[in-house]
């Protein structure tokens, strides 16, 4: 709702509507409640406005409105958001001084705040008192400490940290989220072979991992050349019951592609075809781009035909329709560009705009002019 408010209003934009119906409020002599205040808050939380939401914070006080933990935690979040921590944490320390004490979703917010600004000391420093204060920490707060202690700490640091949730279990043990990030801390180090040690940590806890967990691996292991591990890792995975091969054999194709072993992504992408293992739309349109920029448009083609007949065309990038048909028409290919174009119009596919011209004139010059009616007229109507 705030979000197609802030929409709506172009609040991002025009700051000024929120300090406006603020000062109306006052002007039309309207009864004032928190309630309406936090209102005003959210949609300055929706909007990124970090000083709108502290100037209507300090108008409260003029309405006979007392900010509660709510209202200052939507003001610290939005600074925490923006990085600028010293005005986050003198609002921290302002609420002790009208009898506010920071809770669960202030302590998670400052320490994330640190964490994202490199601040780690103070963001650990943080962690230490909230105790003291009846915030007991938890599996969310412990994720954003070793979220930050991954980035600008130590791995040995992040390890402690992890034996020291297993140690509290209970509302601290370890979730899916935790182990994530230290995998990822140690594949972005270029460790992936010692993150697989934190993959049967996770998992000998009864803790299996999600996509995000697999594809930081897959994406390590391909990065540093250890392909054969990869398809350990996959099998491994596929037995244990938490994934498929479709969605692990996807996240390798795309991953070797970007780490420039085309040949061997082309191969994988074949098999699973023939093997009736569905590839996602990612893994497809990764494919078809690839084939285009490497002037093997025709090849591009006839695999997108395979893609449709395994039933895997719903997925695919509307983009690469264009990027396709464009480097059909470059190539002269006009029979195989006349289909494209047909199933673009059954399909409704919008030509992108860089490339329609080309594709237009190639297909007027090959009496297509009625084709070429239809794609304009699906253009119009977007």
């Amino acid at each position: 709702m705030y979000s197609k408010a802030c929409q709506l209003f172009d609040v991002s934009r025009k700051p000024q509507i929120v300090t406006n119906v603020v000062e109306a409020y006052r002007a039309e002599g309207c009864l004032v409640s928190i309630k309406t205040f936090k209102v005003v808050l959210n949609l300055c939380r929706k909007a990124n406005l970090a000083d709108e939401g502290l100037w209507v914070l300090r108008k409260m006080k003029e309405f006979n409105c007392q900010p509660d933990t709510t209202a200052y935690n939507a003001v610290i979040g939005l600074f925490c958001g923006n990085g600028k921590m010293d005005v986050a944490a003198e609002l921290m320390r302002e609420m002790g001084s009208v009898d506010m004490y920071p809770d669960m979703i202030t302590y998670v917010a400052m320490i994330k705040g640190f964490c994202d600004a490199g601040r780690l000391e103070d963001a650990c420093a943080l962690f230490k008192v909230m105790r003291g204060h009846g915030c007991l920490p938890n599996a969310v707060t412990y994720s954003a400490l070793l979220d930050g202690v991954c980035k600008f700490g130590t791995l040995e640091r992040a390890l402690e940290l992890l034996q020291e949730m297993e140690k509290e279990g209970g509302a601290c043990s370890p979730n899916i989220v935790t182990h994530t990030s230290v995998i990822q801390g140690f594949c972005e180090k270029g460790l992936t072979m010692e993150a697989l040690r934190i993959l049967d940590r996770m998992m000998s806890n009864d803790c299996f991992p999600n996509r995000v967990t697999i594809s930081t691996l897959i994406k390590g292991l391909c990065t540093e050349g250890h392909l054969e591990e990869a398809y350990k890792l996959i099998d491994r995975l596929v037995a244990g019951g938490s994934v498929s091969y479709g969605e692990c054999y996807s996240s390798l194709v795309v991953f070797l592609v970007r780490s420039e072993n085309f040949e061997e992504a082309e191969k994988l992408f074949r098999r699973m075809i023939a093997s009736a293992v569905k590839p996602d739309g990612l893994a497809s349109s990764t494919m078809i781009r690839r084939f285009c920029v490497n002037g093997r448009v025709l090849d591009g083609f006839r695999l997108y035909s395979e893609i449709a007949k395994a039933g895997c065309l719903s997925s695919i990038d509307t983009d690469i329709y264009s990027i396709l048909l464009a480097g059909l028409c470059k190539e002269g290919f006009s029979v195989e560009a006349a289909q494209l174009a047909r199933l673009m119009v059954v399909k409704r596919i919008q030509l992108k705009a860089p490339l329609m011209d080309d594709i237009v004139e190639h297909l007027k010059n090959s009496d297509e002019k009625e084709l070429v009616s239809c794609l304009a007229n699906i253009s119009k109507n977007f």
